[in-house]
């Protein structure tokens, strides 16, 4: 398992850009909408390496021996414009770029790994879709579902924009190290080998 900033991608289909979704700013933080900040927060301290806003792609960047961690700055629903700045400026395709974002579908604790595939109301992969002008994508996605499924209606803007309850924090904080694990997983072993050990784990 990658263990330190100069560690190698030695995977077949190892990402060469991971993209965390989120919102910026102290209103959205610890949000569910944000997990895929929080998980790439965890990557980035396995890996000793730091994030630093660049300005011109609107976004935080770290780096890592074989590539580059993202979060967007442009706020959820703009989310692709940063990625494909940021892809295109280190010749990142689409198909190297894993994007880690929460799902509405999964329940917490749960991941999910993807190589395509529609937003599913997701506008964070709407956004990411058109800038990329495709689907074809990788993506990991982490589980926030309440305990009695999927919200619905005005339900679900407030799930996704709350905070975690103080009785989910221990389910958050296991499902961020496993999902850090399997990101991880992709830079060492590749894709579709972490796809293997991650889509089949049971749910903690």
């Amino acid at each position: 398992m990658a263990s330190g900033a100069d560690s190698t991608s030695s995977g077949l289909n190892a990402p060469r850009l991971i993209v965390g979704l989120g919102n910026p700013g102290e209103t959205y933080r610890d949000t569910r909408h944000n997990i895929g900040f929080m998980v790439l927060d965890e990557i980035a301290r396995r890996l000793g390496t730091a994030f630093r806003e660049e300005k011109r792609w609107t976004g935080l960047v770290a780096k890592f021996n074989g590539g580059h961690l993202l979060k967007p700055l442009t706020f959820m629903n703009d989310s692709g414009r940063s990625a494909q700045a940021v892809g295109h400026f280190y010749k990142t395709t689409p198909a190297q770029t894993l994007v880690v974002y929460d799902d509405v579908d999964l329940s917490l604790g749960r991941l999910r790994f993807r190589t395509s595939g529609s937003a599913a109301g997701h506008n964070g992969i709407r956004s990411l879709i058109s800038a990329f002008g495709s689907d074809e994508f990788p993506r990991l996605k982490v589980g926030i579902a309440p305990a009695d499924g999927r919200p619905a209606g005005e339900r679900m803007v407030g799930h996704v924009l709350g905070k975690f309850r103080a009785e989910e924090l221990p389910a958050l904080q296991t499902v961020i190290q496993r999902a850090a694990d399997a990101v991880l997983s992709t830079i060492d072993r590749g894709l579709d080998a972490a796809m293997n050990v991650f889509n089949r784990q049971p749910e903690s």
